[in-house]
């Protein structure tokens, strides 16, 4: 039995089974997922999706009007003539509501919850239904605020381990979560969460990896580093963490056990405040080498506050340099 996430339009993952001897679109109608299905028979093409990842088996049934050879060499499907070889992940061109699902809601209660410094804290979430959960590293979940109508969306910064999950939140002045987490939070508290949502997540490693993170922006990774420790890579991968004040750095003994862990893997990390005392200062930006863009052959992912990201994007078009690959993911902190 093989897992396959589809990925819809509107940001929504929802995960399936799938035997080896059956097509993709039967296990996703078996299990009340409908792709967008007209003939079955690899003629019409109206079930196109994308693999991202993953090893299947496309046969020879399907038509060249429906799926052409330069397609099928690019990673397009048709979903009802592919049978996965192993777990995938699949871009379907269409929005979960057309394909009569939806991000699917967890009820949960707080394990944890620690403040990791001034700026940051951690919150850990557990209960039996978390066990179903199931989402690909550097997703996100929207959390309900208890007390409130209103939801927070943040990454996880922890893969799915016996019913719990973890995340890194910022510690907003005022935020609705914050004064929550920080003032009234305590082991026991019901919380619900839905998702897993976006766009943001590890892909198959098949070149060297730049990680940048900014601030709590370092949640996803730890998620991907997590996944990497479990599985290897053959290549090297390299993270930057920067943040504005000495007292933002957080998990850094977490960061020293994956360099410990994972024999490619390295990190460094940096302050913008210039008045800082931590030995690397400055912004991410400065401590990009040129052998961690790898003359292009690399993969970029980044997650940091839109100013952030600017700078990167400028900083890498300035250098002459496309990466193969470049995933990014925006934040700003909800008041």
């Amino acid at each position: 039995m093989h897992k396959i996430a589809f990925n819809f339009e509107d940001g929504v993952t929802r995960f399936i089974d799938a035997t080896a001897d059956e097509t993709v679109a039967d296990a996703a109608y078996r299990q009340g997922i409908n792709i967008p299905l007209d003939c079955r028979d690899g003629a019409c093409g109206t079930c196109k999706c994308f693999a991202e990842t993953g090893r299947y088996d496309l046969g020879q049934e399907y038509i060249e009007d429906a799926l052409s050879e330069e397609e099928a060499e690019q990673g397009f499907v048709l979903t009802c003539q592919m049978r996965a070889q192993s777990d995938c992940v699949v871009r379907v061109p269409a929005s979960s509501q057309l394909c009569k699902t939806e991000q699917a809601s967890y009820q949960a209660s707080i394990s944890a919850v620690r403040q990791l410094s001034d700026s940051t804290i951690a919150l850990s979430i557990k209960g039996e239904a978390l066990s179903r959960l199931a989402f690909l590293p550097g997703q996100y979940v929207n959390l309900g605020v208890p007390g409130s109508a209103q939801t927070r969306a943040y990454s996880f910064s922890s893969l799915q381990k016996d019913g719990e999950v973890s995340f890194l939140i910022r510690n907003v002045p005022g935020g609705l979560m914050s004064s929550f987490l920080t003032g009234l939070a305590k082991a026991g508290d019901d919380m619900t969460l839905a998702g897993p949502l976006g766009s943001f997540y590890l892909r198959e490693i098949r070149r060297p990896l730049l990680l940048l993170a900014g601030g709590t922006g370092l949640a996803p990774f730890t998620a991907m580093l997590e996944k990497i420790a479990e599985e290897g890579s053959a290549h090297p991968l390299h993270l930057i963490y920067g943040v504005t004040n000495d007292f933002d750095l957080v998990e850094l003994d977490r960061l020293e056990d994956f360099a410990a862990r994972i024999a490619n893997f390295s990190f460094s990390a940096c302050v913008a405040n210039p008045d800082s005392q931590h030995p690397l200062k400055g912004y991410v930006t400065q401590h990009i080498e040129p052998r961690h863009l790898n003359e292009g052959d690399v993969d970029v992912y980044l997650c940091g506050p839109p100013p952030m990201v600017e700078a990167v994007s400028q900083y890498i078009r300035e250098q002459g340099i496309t990466p193969a690959n470049f995933y990014y993911e925006k934040f700003a902190a909800a008041a």
